[in-house]
């Protein structure tokens, strides 16, 4: 039984029509070194999507050309599975940064990627971190929009911290208007004792007219720490010249959360998943206790579906218009008929007719299938046929 996936409103979005093509770089080359694991950090999944799957999925809002993606660490298992995963209309590629120095020589190396006889292509390049799975496609869309009517050689992302300890500074010129203009991003290791005092912070998050940003790049200095070339360097390196620096900010601090370890990673799809759940309940999905329900991005709902606490919906499951899921219920890539009922139990890889009910505590193993309208009764285990 092949139910074809309805459009979710999560994943297809309007696009924004800019001038000129957008491209993206992508940077997921960093060490992993607080994760505690052998799995590449970019391939973390949150919410059944790697890391860094959310990060291009961010794209398509914008109708970008390409995105490079510059790996490092594990090169060939990130690259692999982007490969499997990517949209086609992300257009991606990638390049490794063979030796680590640092986000201005990431994006350098991704740059490599593009043409190299459009020296004077001023066309949108947007540059983000690989580890920010909480960005929103509109901050994306957003942030191309203001770039292209400001006219800048760079605009900022930046948010608004009440601690900003830890985070890069945004540096303004002092201005009886308001806010001045930006003269350099400084990191908070080397900020003075005034720049330490500003709340305003780069987010890491910028966009860039592409004939200035490769010049800016192979003017950097390393730092005197640690000899890495800092990609927020290029902001004062573009202002010094005389180009205007843009500035966007965003209201929402939890949408540029980053992941270091295991307990950020746990908070970041928490968040995500209430996301998720908030969407299908204003799309005719009922949930008894969102906290309860446990959803995945790649997961598709029908409407009046009653989700009770926990149920835990993974991979490329599909439940019809109707069905009852849970209490305490696993589906895994299951294909669920309309007006089915699942209670108390697991499914690998099963279909599950229109009309059925499975369960209390059932087993469908890989390649089961429950015919239409069926009764599997109590303790049932489906095999294959």
């Amino acid at each position: 039984m092949y139910r074809p996936p309805r459009i979710s409103p999560i994943r297809h979005r309007p696009r924004y029509n800019p001038c000129m093509p957008v491209s993206a770089i992508v940077l997921a080359a960093g060490e992993d070194s607080r994760m505690r694991s052998s799995r590449p950090k970019p391939l973390h999944l949150i919410c059944g999507r790697p890391m860094v799957m959310h990060v291009i999925h961010a794209l398509e809002g914008v109708d970008v050309e390409r995105t490079v993606v510059v790996v490092g660490s594990d090169a060939e298992r990130v690259t692999k599975k982007v490969q499997e995963q990517a949209p086609v209309w992300a257009g991606v590629t990638f390049v490794e940064q063979e030796v680590r120095h640092g986000s201005g020589d990431a994006t350098l190396v991704g740059l490599s990627a593009f043409d190299s006889d459009d020296l004077d292509d001023t066309s949108t390049v947007v540059v983000l971190p690989g580890d920010r799975p909480l960005l929103r496609a509109r901050t994306i869309t957003d942030l191309v929009r203001q770039h292209e009517a400001g006219d800048t050689a760079a605009t900022v992302v930046t948010v608004v911290r009440d601690r900003p300890a830890g985070f890069r500074r945004v540096v303004r010129a002092a201005s009886r208007q308001g806010e001045g203009r930006i003269l350099r991003i400084v990191e908070d290791a080397n900020a003075s004792v005034e720049e330490a005092l500003i709340t305003e912070c780069s987010t890491s998050i910028l966009a860039f007219r592409r004939d200035l940003l490769a010049p800016a790049l192979r003017r950097l200095r390393p730092s005197q720490a640690n000899g890495e070339f800092y990609l927020s360097d290029v902001i004062e390196e573009l202002a010094s010249m005389g180009y205007p620096i843009g500035s966007m900010a965003l209201d929402d601090t939890s949408e540029v959360l980053d992941v270091e370890d295991r307990w950020q990673l746990a908070m970041v799809e928490r968040e995500l998943r209430a996301r998720t759940n908030r969407m299908w309940m204003l799309n005719g999905v009922t949930m008894f206790d969102p906290r309860q329900t446990f959803i995945d991005v790649t997961v598709d709902l029908g409407r009046d579906v009653t989700l009770y606490p926990g149920t835990i919906l993974q991979g490329r499951t599909v439940i019809g218009d109707g069905c009852e899921i849970g209490p305490n219920t696993r589906l895994v890539d299951c294909v669920v008929g309309d007006d089915a009922t699942v209670a108390n139990s697991v499914g690998m890889e099963a279909e599950i007719g229109r009309g059925a009910e499975v369960g209390p505590f059932a087993y469908l193993e890989a390649g089961a299938a429950v015919g239409e309208s069926a009764r599997t009764g109590p303790f049932y285990t489906g095999r294959a046929e």
